[in-house]
């Protein structure tokens, strides 16, 4: 098994069986339900203690009643892991959660990404899950059929219409994206968006559109967004990005022309980088930067730089 990207790998077996079973998820929530863990979220943040640079996560127990008020949502059941079963809450309801007594006596809410990569790859892996999750329920409030609110259900991995007439139930969607190293053997290609950090190039990407396979994708947005044909497209591996709601399939593709021609609505700029040069640069300065270490991105660039990919 190729081994797991960044966001991906949380260890939890969902248990989904446990989803429609209320006497065990109300038994689980339990004030005496000891082996639970309710892990917080507050407006995709995750509540860590500990120093900046050793973050730890902090995970609440039902006996704590003082959550039940405060949760946003009903407890989204996120699996078990052993006799363990993990919860999600949503405080996202708190306006100044910098401020509660509760919560600042056990921590603070920081940005998945800026601890994630600190912590255990199994507790990134929980916490994009969770937001995933979180961030399909803020927007999934009403029915995309007829319009009428919707209600939490299956413990939290569906949302159901409340209009009788309609009662239609709605899953979680991840919307597929494709991600790209495109390369002629000694080099490859990189491009940089406006948006990104100073110096930063990453590869290619874009999302698959309805009635296309993943290989036409990946052929079409590398013409598109670079003006490049690509032969010998191979499928690499693939990571959730809750950033809101993708899932990144990683692809390596070998060139077939060398010519490039940006897409200016698309990207600022897109280069050949040579092996060599790309080896030769460190984590990063002002004037050129890879894609961070958590990207699907930079594992594509290092499989290349390896040799294992070509």
């Amino acid at each position: 098994m190729a081994k797991l990207n960044f966001y991906a790998g949380s260890g939890l077996d969902r248990a989904a069986h446990y989803r429609k079973n209320p006497d065990w998820l109300a038994e689980r929530l339990s004030p005496a339900g000891g082996t639970t863990r309710l892990v917080p979220y507050w407006r995709g943040k995750h509540l860590v203690a500990g120093p900046d640079e050793a973050p730890v996560p902090v995970f609440l127990s039902p006996g704590a009643d003082w959550w039940r008020d405060l949760a946003l949502l009903p407890p989204v059941f996120l699996g078990v892991e052993g006799e363990i079963s993990y919860f999600a809450v949503d405080f996202s309801s708190i306006e100044t959660v910098e401020t509660h007594p509760a919560i600042t006596a056990l921590g603070r809410f920081q940005e998945m990404r800026a601890v994630a990569r600190l912590m255990e790859r199994s507790i990134g892996g929980l916490y994009a899950y969770i937001r995933a999750l979180m961030l399909w329920h803020e927007k999934h409030r009403f029915c995309g059929s007829c319009g009428s609110p919707t209600d939490i259900a299956e413990a939290g991995h569906s949302r159901r219409c409340t209009n009788p007439t309609c009662g239609i139930s709605h899953f979680p969607r991840h919307d597929p994206a494709v991600i790209m190293l495109v390369h002629d053997g000694d080099r490859c290609v990189l491009g940089r968006q406006s948006r990104f950090p100073t110096g930063m190039y990453s590869t290619l990407a874009g999302f698959v559109e309805p009635g296309e396979s993943l290989e036409e994708t990946v052929a079409r947005e590398c013409y598109e967004e670079a003006g490049i044909r690509v032969t010998d497209i191979r499928y690499h591996s693939s990571q959730p990005w809750p950033f809101p709601s993708s899932l990144m399939l990683g692809f390596h593709a070998r060139a077939a022309t060398q010519d490039l021609r940006p897409d200016m609505d698309e990207l600022e700029d897109v280069r050949w980088f040579s092996r060599d040069y790309l080896s030769s640069v460190g984590p990063g300065s002002d004037d050129f930067r890879l894609p961070p270490a958590d990207s699907i991105s930079r594992q594509l660039i290092n499989c290349w730089l390896n040799g294992d990919c070509d």
